[in-house]
């Protein structure tokens, strides 16, 4: 993962970044036709959360729930809350006010902890678009609840990093597995070695590979 402005990426580099993946990976440029035609070109979508702080408290929320039962605890923790997701009403909020939205334990101890951190200093948000990839993981990984995916999944679609590659996502790996007409979803290594040749779109990339699941595109071997 490199340096990369958190400005999103205009037309003219998306197409730029797609003749370049295609070229690099011949398989992957198949994939990337066959979304094209039937969804049309994949961009990042504007993130939902007013400030970097609410986006990671978000996807604690949001972590191993379905989309439609996440936003609704999603609506009730900011109903809660007074509609400011901020550090201080998290802090001061109870958590059995916070179970009551729904909350579980974990996910309670988790937002105060993000919350405490970013209260108390130690992580810094407001500058965290000046940090490189790897730092930006390793400063949002120190708090307990996010993990390397939630921290790439950052800086995909909040900072809009072009070259972050999620290895361990089962979508990632269902979609190479598709790309590449494996016989079953690509392991991790393989996700890396593929990936290195998409470099410096590797972002890009992911959308493609999530699109192609999503829309249980079919490919066969040349």
């Amino acid at each position: 993962m490199t340096k990369a402005s958190a400005a999103r990426p205009q037309k003219s580099s998306f197409h730029d970044a797609e003749s370049v993946l295609r070229e690099s990976d011949p398989r992957l440029g198949r994939l990337i036709d066959a979304v094209v035609e039937r969804a049309g070109r994949q961009r990042f979508p504007p993130s939902p959360a007013a400030t970097h702080f609410e986006a990671l408290a978000r996807s604690i929320v949001y972590q191993q729930l379905s989309g439609k039962a996440a936003a609704t605890i999603w609506g009730r923790v900011v109903g809660v809350l007074g509609g400011a997701v901020t550090p201080e009403p998290i802090l001061s909020a109870a958590d059995e006010t916070l179970r009551a939205a729904g909350l579980s334990n974990s996910k309670v101890r988790y937002v105060r902890a993000l919350a405490r951190a970013v209260h108390d200093g130690e992580v810094d948000l407001d500058h965290v678009e000046s940090l490189p990839d790897d730092a930006v993981i390793r400063t949002l990984t120190a708090v307990s609840g996010i993990g390397v995916w939630t921290a790439q999944m950052f800086l995909m679609f909040r900072l809009h990093r072009p070259d972050v590659l999620a290895t361990g996502d089962l979508g990632i790996q269902k979609g190479l597995q598709i790309a590449h007409c494996l016989k079953n979803p690509a392991a991790p290594g393989y996700v890396l070695r593929a990936g290195s040749r998409w470099a410096p779109h590797r972002s890009l990339a992911c959308l493609y590979l999530w699109a192609a699941l999503d829309l249980k595109v079919s490919l066969t071997e040349d």
